[in-house]
């Protein structure tokens, strides 16, 4: 099996798709999936675009509409994970998971899927200690301070993919576990990013979040981006035990390094992206217990014993099968022939998808869940030091993009 794996998208799924076409030509080989390690950027129309975390300046439509209005079909099966400038409304929609557009799907905020025999597994958004610990309290349409936290990682989704036993394949984080590092040519990386290299020695380049999955997954592959540069390293758990290639890349621009094609020894095609038995199972186990508010999650509170769960999951599957829901289309897509009006509606909107998988797994549907979550008396200020909050972007969340703007206009300033 040829996979393809991309660093951070950035909407640029035109140039990506037809880079690939152009090595299965000039190399006479098939790619059969492409992975993509966030800041995939699926934006349907206009609107979409409010819930960028990207200044004003910078937000563009680029080519995700093209998929998702079915103008453009994508010559491969894509799975992507979410990073820190995502279209964060179109993917709440989609927390557990599903098709962002026909032959593109996504992971969800924490997902574990299978391609051929293949599992690939993977954590969206990126660590952010001030968050961590706080349940999934944003809700579209988002503030000027939600917008910048919905993708933050939480505890709950680590504790689910803790909870994953079977050999894990293939892992998606956008962020890079923390301490990656010493198994690579750290000195090399930051000959290239210089700055890189005080969070090294202090250890905070990184998700310790990622980092604790990586120990307890231990998967053969691990790809991340986030960075905006390419990093390899050999990460070897215990003295003979499981080795886990990583692998950092670039994002999509003329004369990066933004894609890598690796091998993996699997069964003969055709292959299909379908539902894990084990990972419906710990969503079944765990659903209970969803933080939909700024308050912790109580982690020991799920008592559904997780072989039950197995048993009743397996059954359905073996009933319904293991293909994922069909895609639908939610709002309007993005017509450049039109003014901007054609894309004019607000609201939250329930996926098709993901209300069919709930009721397949017979779980209540709690995503639009506003009670607590909007309740100024709990604020999820109220739990953040004030000394400790900085209303600026923290450097972690912003792109190589923002920060060159930055320093232009500190250099124009001072002119």
């Amino acid at each position: 099996m040829r996979i393809a794996v991309e660093g951070c998208m950035h909407g640029d799924l035109d140039n990506v798709y037809s880079t690939l076409r152009y090595l299965e030509e000039v190399e006479n080989t098939k790619i059969d999936l492409l992975i993509c390690c966030g800041d995939f950027q699926a934006v349907r129309n206009k609107k979409d675009l409010e819930s960028l975390n990207v200044p004003p300046k910078y937000r563009s439509m680029n080519s995700f509409w093209k998929y998702y209005s079915g103008q453009e079909v994508a010559p491969f099966p894509t799975i992507f994970i979410g990073g820190n400038h995502e279209a964060s409304n179109y993917l709440w929609e989609l927390y557990y998971g599903g098709w962002a557009a026909p032959n593109i799907y996504f992971l969800g905020f924490a997902g574990v899927v299978k391609f051929g025999n293949i599992r690939i597994g993977g954590l969206s958004g990126i660590y952010n200690e001030r968050h961590y610990h706080l349940g999934h309290y944003e809700r579209p349409p988002y503030n000027e301070r939600d917008i910048r936290s919905v993708y933050h990682v939480r505890e709950y989704d680590v504790h689910k993919l803790m909870q994953v036993e079977e050999p894990i394949d293939i892992f998606l984080s956008h962020d890079w576990p923390c301490g990656i590092t010493d198994h690579g040519n750290w000195k090399e990386l930051v000959r290239y990013k210089p700055f890189f290299e005080k969070e090294i020695q202090e250890r905070t380049l990184g998700s310790k979040a990622a980092a604790e999955l990586l120990e307890k997954l231990k998967p053969s592959y691990w790809f991340s981006a986030h960075l905006h540069c390419k990093f390899a390293a050999l990460v070897q758990h215990g003295e003979v035990g499981q080795v886990t290639k990583f692998l950092a890349l670039d994002k999509c621009l003329p004369g990066r390094k933004f894609l890598q094609i690796v091998e993996i020894e699997t069964v003969p095609g055709p292959y299909e992206i379908q539902y894990d038995e084990e990972w419906l199972a710990i969503t079944r186990k765990f659903n209970s217990i969803f933080p939909l508010t700024i308050h912790r999650a109580n982690l020991g509170g799920a008592q559904v014993d997780m072989q039950d769960c197995r048993d009743w999951v397996r059954s359905r599957l073996l009933t319904r099968g293991a293909k994922p829901f069909e895609f639908v289309q939610t709002v309007p897509c993005y017509d450049p022939s039109q003014s901007a009006s054609n894309s004019c509606f607000s609201g939250y909107h329930r996926n098709p998808q993901t209300e069919l998988l709930l009721q397949f797994l017979e779980l209540p549907y709690l995503l639009d869940n506003t009670l607590e979550s909007r309740d100024p008396t709990h604020s999820p200020m109220s739990l953040i030091s004030r000394e400790d909050y900085n209303e600026d972007i923290p450097i972690d969340d912003m792109d190589e993009m923002e920060e060159l703007a930055e320093i232009n206009d500190g250099e124009t300033k001072n002119e």
